[in-house]
């Protein structure tokens, strides 16, 4: 494996289609501005600094988590959290890569 292979991002389109099938709960952590920019329908809002604070709010969905943001690093950070606390959680990287899987 290169070097630059390292930062090369996974492909998340499998992972994501198969959340989706289980009923994901889609979780956008960016701000609230972004979120007024665009979001995905549905999608819950809980801004990344907040998650530990919302935490047994995101227990109490009892449903897999798509973690979103505006890149993937916010999204990875808050996924990494969850999983920490016993949610099943996935990075879905940028809001777009989950939304382009749902019905409009």
């Amino acid at each position: 494996m290169g070097l630059f292979n390292m930062f090369k991002r996974k492909d998340m389109s499998v992972e994501i289609k198969e959340y989706l099938e289980k009923d994901a709960v889609v979780l956008d952590v960016r701000t609230l501005m972004e979120w007024n920019d665009g979001h995905t329908e549905g999608a819950k809002h809980i801004v990344l600094n907040l998650i530990p604070v919302e935490i047994d709010q995101i227990k109490a969905w009892k449903k897999p988590v798509i973690a979103v943001c505006k890149s993937g690093g916010r999204s990875g950070q808050a996924a990494q959290f969850l999983k920490q606390h016993g949610v099943d959680v996935i990075n879905g990287g940028p809001w777009e890569n989950v939304d382009q899987y749902l019905e409009k």
